[in-house]
């Protein structure tokens, strides 16, 4: 399920919960509901290209991802993983979870 959020006054935010109800990705705040929808539908579009996630380290040792657009700008970041295994499950996830979900506005 993606959670469309109002921020701020036109500032627009989603996330991507798993049927668990556990948030596998965020979006960057977007300057508009339409720009939020966008990305969403862009989520749904590249989530199911491994090539499109960026697999990272944090200083700390942690792991994260992030998911790029083919234009290369990032669409959605994960939570940070104490594990690189962590880490692939929920990229895992995310392609198991973005095509189809549906999009609720709260």
């Amino acid at each position: 399920m993606f959670e469309l959020k109002n921020k701020e006054g036109s500032s627009y935010h989603f996330t991507l919960k798993a049927k668990n109800g556990q948030v596998i990705l965020s979006s960057e705040v977007y300057n508009s509901k339409a720009a939020a929808i966008n990305g969403i539908a862009s989520v749904q579009k590249n989530a199911i290209e491994d090539g499109r996630y960026e697999r990272k380290t944090a200083k700390d040792g942690r792991f994260f991802f992030n998911l790029k657009a083919t234009n290369g700008q990032v669409i959605g970041s994960s939570q940070m993983y104490s594990s690189e295994s962590g880490m692939e499950n929920g990229i895992n996830s995310v392609k198991e979870n973005a095509s189809e979900a549906d999009t609720k506005e709260i």
